[in-house]
């Protein structure tokens, strides 16, 4: 009986702690996508997921651990919300990345705007350019010219085309409505691929 009680007791610690450390991360992903870096704390964090400080610390080690782990959790979302596009579809990408932007995309240029002064979103803009790139590739492949110099340029203005930072331009700083921006994003990407 003494053996089966410690199995329980750690079974039941083990799903406690994953139910803590599942309500840390989702405070922080909110926090970090809401808020400049050095505007989050990990008080603030600690006290939307009901639990101290120290167990935070406990579960991540420090706010770069935390973010680290969040990072994961904005990965999985984006995927989620781009969604699967099939090869050559020009306007399921843009729809793709609407979604994505129009949920993530303040977030997403917060981390740009702090990635200089903080070495973690600077690594993660990296690793984040780099698979925008790949999913470009896989996307537009079809459209993308065989040259390869000129296949290259073809991607770099399609990554200009499709960057955050070009839809924070249309739908933060111009003001331009999501019907907009979409017709905007689409017309830059069709002047860019080659037509069939």
């Amino acid at each position: 009986m003494g053996t089966s009680s410690r199995e329980y007791d750690m079974t039941t610690r083990t799903a406690a702690a994953g139910r803590t450390r599942d309500r840390l991360l989702r405070a922080a992903r909110d926090h970090f996508a809401d808020r400049r870096y050095d505007d989050v704390t990990l008080a603030d964090i600690a006290s939307a997921a009901r639990v101290t400080v120290q167990t935070l610390l406990n579960h991540f080690g420090s706010k770069e651990g935390l973010l680290a782990a969040a990072i994961e959790v904005f990965a999985a979302e984006v995927e989620d919300l781009r969604g699967h596009v099939e090869p050559g579809d020009v306007e399921g990408a843009i729809d793709g990345l609407l979604r994505e932007y129009e949920t993530l995309g303040d977030a997403n240029w917060r981390a740009v705007a702090d990635s200089d002064s903080q070495p973690i979103l600077h690594d993660m803009l990296v690793i984040a350019r780099a698979e925008h790139r790949a999913w470009l590739v896989d996307v537009f492949g079809p459209h993308l010219p065989g040259d390869a110099a000129a296949r290259e340029a073809v991607l770099t203005a399609l990554f200009a085309a499709t960057d955050v930072g070009t839809w924070k331009l249309l739908r933060r700083d111009l003001g331009c409505e999501p019907e907009a921006t979409r017709a905007t994003l689409l017309a830059l990407v069709s002047g860019l691929v080659r037509k069939e």
